[in-house]
């Protein structure tokens, strides 16, 4: 199921950031992805589907990755990524 909030999925849609801001990944409501890393925008897009707590990623020269949600926290291969708050 990609990026939506229905069923038993985790609700993983919006920007997800490692403590020090160097890794931005926006996880989009139609299953597409965004990374950006340090100054350089869409350093990676691709596609992504949630299954219960677990991402599969497929960026668009066809690398494979996955992730999952702990405690509200996306824990994507190596990264640690929290949600972005927005601001009131």
């Amino acid at each position: 199921m990609a990026g939506t909030t229905g069923d038993d999925n985790a609700d993983v849609v919006g920007m997800w950031v490692t403590a020090d801001g160097h890794i931005r990944q926006e996880l989009l409501p139609d299953g597409r992805y965004d990374e950006a890393r340090g100054g350089r925008g869409s350093a990676y897009t691709g596609r992504y589907t949630v299954t219960g707590n677990h991402l599969d990623y497929v960026d668009d020269t066809g690398f494979t990755a996955t992730g999952d949600i702990r405690d509200g926290v996306l824990h994507h291969e190596h990264l640690v990524l929290h949600r972005e708050q927005k601001s009131p």
